[in-house]
């Protein structure tokens, strides 16, 4: 239970997925990478064996032609089919092409050509076909391919399930987190495995928690102490005022003085609701008439209304804490008194009390952090200690209760007080 309201938490993708993606994207990275160097490579490797094919074919030919006059090894003279690079006037020594062109299952091919005698004589051409070995290549990219859409299907899994154990960890440092900025005090992520920044963080939180928990004990410890020093000398005070004459000078001391024991006995209270020292004492009681005795016993005579006080509303019963539930009203209503502006109306809805002023409205600051001792928050909201509804929201905790804070849209502030089911 918190007495303000929550800021809404942004869309957030989680960081599963998001490792899981990033994961993903690296393995297409990597396969796109590796198949198209193999395949460049495999491609020129296979082009330069084809031109080495045919260079050694043509040499070979033209030495049979020479000593026999019989083409072999598939070599033919001035062949149609004969890229025009090697048509022109070339020397007597070997040349290759490369030729695209594709028929039927021929091509892409590799040419060597090379002169019989001098210019002018027939050129003698060597073809060696490249389609088996480029089919074996798409073979290869397809294989490839298989390979990389596999490897990913199987990355994938392995990296969602990996980034959902540092997920995981990182929500419970979180959750732990979130429960001591709620106020426990004593929530710890306790040890964590690995060695890694996780475990760092964890150790960190905890680390952080200890200092805090030892601090605020500290300081509650001294406020309760303080407050018990001063309970003996304040009822002193408030006895010798007694002694004193009559007159104006004695009303202003007993006030004084009184304001100090109020202030005192506030601390106190303080005090045992931060140890946890209250404890409910429940009863079935009617809501409203509990909330017009608060409301009576604040003593203002600024206009008050509760509404719903005959029918149903005065019929509604729950069970509670009398005592701290006028306690709570009581806070809330001279809160609204001294801090706010007049009117200051009081309802009752249900199972709920509400306490709504006029005048400035609540702070942003409490509205977001909740309320502070000795914190008053905007000045236009007056003086004061900043106790009561440090009080009020301390005592609804008791009772299982949740208390709101908020601004209404026309203006003043509203406190709502929603009391649980029996």
């Amino acid at each position: 239970m918190r007495p303000y309201r929550r800021l809404p938490r942004p869309d957030r993708v989680s960081l599963r997925w998001k490792i899981a993606a990033l994961a993903a994207a690296t393995a297409c990275l990597v396969a796109v990478a590796v198949g198209v160097l193999v395949h460049v490579w495999t491609a020129s490797d296979i082009r330069s064996r084809a031109g080495m094919r045919a260079f050694n074919g043509v040499y070979s030919a033209m030495d049979a032609y020479r000593h026999t006059g019989a083409l072999t090894g598939g070599a033919r003279l001035d062949p149609a089919d004969l890229p025009a690079v090697l048509r022109g006037p070339i020397d007597g020594e070997r040349h290759t092409a490369y030729d695209g062109r594709i028929d039927d299952n021929v091509g892409p091919s590799v040419w060597a050509a090379q002169r019989i005698a001098g210019p002018g004589s027939p050129v003698l051409a060597v073809q060696v076909n490249m389609s088996p070995e480029l089919h074996d290549l798409r073979r290869l990219d397809m294989s490839m391919a298989v390979a990389s859409l596999v490897s990913l299907a199987a990355a994938v899994p392995l990296a969602a399930w990996g980034a959902g154990l540092l997920g995981r960890r990182l929500r419970r440092v979180s959750e732990t987190a979130g429960r001591i900025s709620a106020g426990d005090l004593d929530a710890r992520t306790g040890p964590t495995k690995g060695g890694d920044e996780v475990a760092e963080i964890a150790a960190t939180v905890d680390l952080m928690a200890d200092s805090l928990g030892r601090r605020l004990r500290t300081e509650r410890r001294f406020t309760a102490d303080v407050a018990h020093e001063l309970r003996t000398p304040v009822g002193g005070l408030l006895a010798a005022t007694d002694l004193l004459p009559a007159g104006e000078t004695e009303d202003l001391v007993r006030g004084r003085v009184r304001d100090l024991r109020a202030l005192v006995e506030d601390l106190l209270e303080i005090s045992r609701l931060d140890a946890g020292a209250e404890h409910a004492v429940r009863a079935h009681v009617p809501l409203a008439a509990v909330v017009r005795e608060a409301v009576a016993r604040t003593g203002f005579d600024a206009p008050v209304t509760v509404t719903g006080a005959r029918g149903a509303a005065d019929a509604e019963t729950v069970e509670t804490d009398p005592r701290r539930l006028e306690r709570i009203v009581g806070n809330l209503v001279v809160n609204a008194h001294r801090h706010g502006a007049a009117p200051v109306e009081v309802t009752v809805e249900g199972r709920s009390v509400v306490v709504r002023d006029h005048g400035a409205g609540f702070p942003p600051d409490l509205l977001r952090e909740g309320p502070r001792r000795f914190h008053t928050g905007a000045a236009e909201r007056g003086s004061g200690h900043g106790l009561g509804l440090t009080i009020a929201l301390g005592q609804a905790r008791v009772l299982g209760a949740e208390l709101r804070l908020d601004n209404a849209p026309d203006g003043g502030a509203v406190a709502t007080l929603h009391l649980p089911a029996s």
